[in-house]
């Protein structure tokens, strides 16, 4: 499944060998939010590149403009815990980690809170020059919620893990 199956996806096989799974973030009109139906594309996409044999990596990304800028604030705002928890919200979300093929996060421009997850979900991270990291969960009067204090911690260290998280500040690549 490639191209017309996706809606938020731009998904391809590319390299000299075609080999190699690009799956990239396509809703630019949102900085490419992982709403609902985005990130439910993403892991039947990776479960499609997981089981294709030709396949023997993926490489996630976005826009120049945002890797991704987090979830889709306007999908979440009306949610209560109860609502979250009833539907499982962000089940599956962890999808990326299970991957066994090695997935590469190409990021430049924003990867915040969900984003900044996302790509540090992946197994290596490259980070173009205007690539900016963040946990900016703290300014909407929440923490990060999906592995992002875990992850990062390990990434950057307790410092700047704290730093990020506590003050919503941004670190470049």
């Amino acid at each position: 499944r490639t191209g017309a199956a996706f809606q938020y996806l731009l998904v391809q096989k590319t390299g000299a060998q075609k080999n190699v799974g690009l799956i990239q973030l396509n809703r630019p009109q949102a900085l490419n939010a992982l709403c609902e139906e985005l990130t439910t594309e993403l892991q039947r996409a990776l479960e499609d590149m997981e089981s294709d044999p030709e396949v023997g990596a993926i490489v996630l990304t976005g826009s120049q403009k945002a890797f991704a800028a987090g979830a889709d604030i306007k999908e979440m705002q009306n949610k209560t815990f109860q609502d979250c928890y009833n539907s499982n919200f962000l089940d599956g979300w962890d999808k990326v980690s299970l991957v066994r093929k090695p997935i590469i996060a190409a990021v430049n421009g924003y990867a915040l809170g969900g984003g900044c997850e996302l790509a540090m979900m992946c197994d290596i991270i490259y980070a173009g020059e205007k690539a900016q990291f963040g946990q900016p969960e703290i300014l909407l009067g929440t923490i990060p919620g999906a592995g992002g204090t875990q992850r990062l911690t390990r990434a950057v260290g307790k410092s700047l893990a704290m730093e990020m998280v506590l003050t919503g500040d941004r670190i470049s690549a």
